[in-house]
């Protein structure tokens, strides 16, 4: 009896391999659970001190630990024109920033505009004081 040596090269050479993609997912999804359940994604949100006035205005918070400075200051893209109580400060600018006393960004209003800064001072403030050029 002969041995059909074509027919069997035939049936290997049509052969394909699989490929079986069930556990490759498995394992995946596996891992994809542990890096969830083991992530931290809490954020560190810092609170305010509650001795002190807060308003939540989007004002800086100025405290002990931002600083000792009298002024601070405040850069803004093209600054050009800078007032207090609606008169006019724009000497004080140099390279497009201004600074503003401390006690004025704690207790005032600025509003800031493109290129533009209005500052309100609290009341009993001297608005002269309020802003001063930068020394840099």
């Amino acid at each position: 009896m002969a041995i059909d040596v074509r027919k069997h090269k035939k049936k290997i050479s049509d052969n394909k391999p699989n490929i079986n993609l069930v556990p490759l997912i498995d394992i995946l999804f596996t891992i994809m659970i542990f890096l969830v359940v083991t992530s931290n994604f809490s954020e560190d949100v810092q609170t305010a001190d509650t001795s002190e006035d807060v308003d939540g205005g989007g004002k800086p918070n100025v405290t002990s630990v931002s600083g000792s400075e009298e002024y601070y200051v405040v850069p803004v893209a093209n600054l050009h024109k800078v007032t207090v109580n609606g008169v006019d400060r724009s000497d004080t600018i140099l390279n497009s920033a201004v600074g503003v006393q401390a006690e004025v960004m704690d207790k005032g209003q600025i509003t800031i505009k493109p290129g533009e800064i209005d500052i309100v001072v609290p009341a009993g403030f001297s608005p002269e004081k309020a802003v001063q050029r930068p020394q840099l």
